[in-house]
């Protein structure tokens, strides 16, 4: 596509799902378009956390001709689309203006510079990495390839996401051997006859590491460039986490900080009303974990990193023990900003990527709070 052209929602979608696998999503989720025509040309889109009636009447006021929002409307298949309840009205009200909605929401939480990474940045955190890996995401592509072909097989799968390790790519290991096979009537060999004898031939065993949802293209492209009719090859799970994607994010603040100078700059940097957390009050903080949305399940990864501090939402009253010690003390500052302040983030987030990639599209952050929660202070 020419830097002049309009993009389709299809080339967006695209662009984000090279950064954001759908399929890096979590089994519950529901990522993607959700609503909508993906060959429509976008040239002015909002951006948003929620879908919600404020932001489709903004989207319409605005002539947008798409919604991008973190979380999806629809998680479950409706039954009908009706104007009877909430999910199905909005719905309806994006197709009957001709407004797409896309969202991409746990793929951007595991992706490199996503959701916490953000987060992490917004708090002032450097040499930031991911607090977890993904779990059974990663596979072994083992195929065997004649000598002389070698080349073009690695480099093909290579080319479609095989061999990523951390800054390395084609990451490969090989073993010298001889493969044996005979032809039956109805083959059509790369060596030898159909209903010949039996063959042999110098060849190479490649092993690569290949992402979950890289799987099918890299199987793709294989088929594509190995020269045999039928390829041999063996794909085993790797009993370890891929650290190319994972959930939450921990760095360290430039200065150390006393905890309630770290509370204050959460509070003000997250627009947060009040936080809810346990901590020393005579404790510092220099090295700090995050996790936009709810992220108490990492609680264990963040003790385990050495934060001083953890930053998340959703916390439950009895979770709040979880970092306490033998003696009811807290072993580090366990903090609960709010879902949606320490996710508004991600549609700025979102602007600023798509608008590097996209600078014909005008990309508008929403100006409504998607968030239904308030606080009351007396």
């Amino acid at each position: 596509m020419a830097s002049n052209d309009v993009p389709s929602i299809r080339d967006v979608a695209q662009t984000l799902e090279a950064w954001a696998p759908p399929g890096s999503a979590q089994s519950y989720d529901n990522v993607g378009l959700q609503v909508g025509d993906a060959s429509r040309s976008v040239e002015r889109a909002v951006v948003a956390l929620d879908c919600t009636p404020e932001v489709v009447e903004e989207a319409k006021n605005k002539n947008a001709t798409l919604i991008l929002t973190h979380h999806p409307l629809l998680f479950q298949p409706l039954d009908q689309i009706t104007a009877d309840d909430y999910e199905s009205s909005l719905a309806l009200r994006l197709a009957e203006a001709g407004i797409a909605l896309y969202s991409i929401h746990t793929n951007l939480d595991a992706a490199p510079g996503g959701v916490s990474f953000a987060l992490a940045e917004r708090l002032g955190l450097s040499n930031v990495s991911f607090l977890d890996g993904m779990e059974e995401a990663l596979y072994k592509l083992v195929v065997f390839v004649p000598s002389d072909h070698f080349d073009t097989v690695h480099q093909a799968m290579a080319d479609a996401g095989a061999g990523e390790i951390g800054d390395y790519e084609a990451c490969a290991f090989t073993t010298d051997g001889t493969g044996y096979f005979k032809p039956g009537e109805g083959a059509n060999p790369f060596i030898g006859k159909a209903g010949g004898e039996l063959e042999s031939a110098d060849e190479v065993k490649l092993e690569m590491e290949v992402a979950r949802w890289e799987l099918g293209r890299v199987l793709a492209a294989l088929d594509d460039a190995h020269p045999y009719e039928e390829v041999a090859y063996d794909v085993y799970p790797v009993d370890q986490k891929y650290q190319q994607a994972g959930l939450g994010a921990v760095g360290e603040l430039d200065n150390p900080m006393p905890l309630d100078n770290f509370l204050a700059r959460v509070a003000d940097r997250l627009d947060a009303d009040g936080l809810r957390y346990v901590g020393a009050p005579s404790s510092t903080v220099e090295r700090v974990a995050v996790c936009g949305g709810a992220g108490s399940d990492f609680v264990g990864k963040a003790l385990g990193a050495g934060a001083d501090a953890y930053v998340t939402a959703d916390v439950k009253y009895h979770e709040f023990f979880n970092v306490l010690d033998t003696d009811g003390q807290p072993q580090m500052a366990f903090i609960d900003a709010g879902h949606y302040e320490t996710e508004a983030l991600t549609e700025q987030l979102l602007c600023n990527y798509l608008g590097e990639r996209f600078p014909n599209v005008d990309w508008q952050r929403t100006e409504a709070r998607t968030s239904p929660m308030r606080t009351f202070t007396s």
